[in-house]
């Protein structure tokens, strides 16, 4: 007898429950991180500290460091051995590694040895760069980032944060120092005692390294005086400092009267248009006092006062008019132990979050953030300002990186 068919088996395959279809996750990645001994006068910090080599060991990655690469910041191979490191005698093997974190730029022989399609994260410093620079990092296929550019989530540069917390600190013991007899300063120092004037001190900007700047002068209980264009940034330095001091917007006459009665002005501006040159005079410095001290740590993108020219660790000052003058770009290298810290508690995670996301190219496609420190992709310059300077063709990153 013919079987009957039930009302329901068109549709019988339909309504069997079928395997849900899940999206696969990207796959943690094993990174191998090469960290060169660096080549560039004047810089003693390393790019990851011991402490972040054993978290990055425990998490799976490989380390290789060149040896003595952490000695001028104190830190000894056998640190880096018990972190779990592999410690190599030749450069060229370091630079074999998947990705290169270091501070300084690479220099000529440094990019011919590597070996090409790696990533490369240090620094920028477009200023001390040549086009062949560029060119040669494009030639080897690299993805280059520049730290000081990768923004984090709240939308702010950590890397510039810290190290501007450094420096404006370190600026105002510098400072200190040169106001001493033993530096053929004025032999006063800097703050104040009971019943002697405390010192002055002018501060040219209220971004971090101005605010830490003018806790560091205030705490040794100096007076202090701060410019600013921004009536924003002075107002919200204030309410940082929980006090009211002296803040101004850039009214010449009302610098040059600051100025003339200061004992220490530092320079801490973000010079962002090019056709300013300076924030102080020529005129303004020669009316400063005898023996007066000027720390510009804006030398680095040019300076902010005239009679700025750039200084070294090994010969740091130098006199005009009178004024002692504080020209050296690299102020956090005094304090080379605390700024590698600083760093390696920003590249660390960094690092983490590559790993994490199956790559370099993974993150950088799901994180802006990262995506706005690239300014080389897969051999392609990114970054229209580097292609403008050095005539060199750019294409804007985003139109060839999308979202997964």
């Amino acid at each position: 007898m013919e079987e009957k068919t039930r009302p329901y088996s068109l549709f019988h395959k339909e309504l069997l429950p079928k395997e849900e279809v899940l999206e696969v996750g990207k796959q943690q990645k094993q990174l191998v991180i090469g960290i060169p001994r660096e080549s560039q006068a004047d810089e003693k910090r390393i790019a990851l500290t011991p402490l972040s080599v054993e978290l990055m060991v425990n998490n799976g990655h490989k380390v290789v460091f060149e040896t003595n690469a952490g000695l001028s910041s104190n830190f000894v191979d056998n640190d880096y051995l018990v972190a779990g490191a592999s410690i190599v005698k030749n450069k060229e093997d370091v630079y074999q590694s998947d990705i290169i974190l270091k501070i300084a730029p690479l220099n000529p022989e440094e990019c011919e040895i590597l070996k090409g399609s790696q990533t490369i994260i240090s620094a920028l410093n477009i200023g001390s760069l040549s086009k062949t620079y560029f060119e040669c990092l494009i030639g080897k296929k690299l993805t280059a980032l520049a730290y000081e550019f990768i923004k984090d989530e709240h939308g702010s540069y950590p890397v510039v944060r810290s190290i501007s917390e450094i420096v404006g600190i370190k600026s105002i013991l510098i400072a200190s120092e040169y106001l001493s007899n033993e530096h053929d300063g004025k032999g006063k120092i800097l703050g104040g005692v009971t019943g002697v004037n405390p010192s002055e001190v002018v501060i040219l900007g209220a971004g971090t390294a101005g605010e830490y700047a003018a806790r560091t002068a205030l705490g040794l209980g100096a007076v202090v005086k701060i410019f600013d264009p921004s009536i924003f940034r002075l107002r919200q330095l204030q309410n940082n400092l929980h006090q009211r001091i002296f803040t101004s917007i850039y009214q010449p006459r009302v610098l040059a009267n600051a100025l003339r009665s200061a004992d220490v002005v530092i320079g801490a501006i973000k010079l962002i248009e090019e056709t300013q040159q300076f924030i102080v005079s020529e005129d303004m410095v020669r009316n400063m006092k005898n023996g007066s001290v000027i720390i510009d740590i804006s030398i680095d993108q040019g300076g902010c006062f005239e009679t700025s020219h750039v200084t070294t660790h090994k010969d740091p000052v130098f006199r005009k008019h009178g004024v002692i003058h504080y020209c050296v770009p690299n102020i956090a290298s005094k304090v080379a132990r605390t700024a590698s810290y600083a760093l390696s508690n920003i590249f660390a995670p960094v690092l983490l979050r590559i790993g994490e996301a199956g790559g370099v190219e993974h993150l950088i496609r799901d994180d802006k953030g990262l995506r706005n420190g690239v300014y080389i992709y897969k051999g392609i310059l990114t970054n229209y300002h580097i292609g403008n300077y050095f005539d060199i063709s750019s294409k804007d990153i985003n139109l060839f990186i999308s979202d997964f």
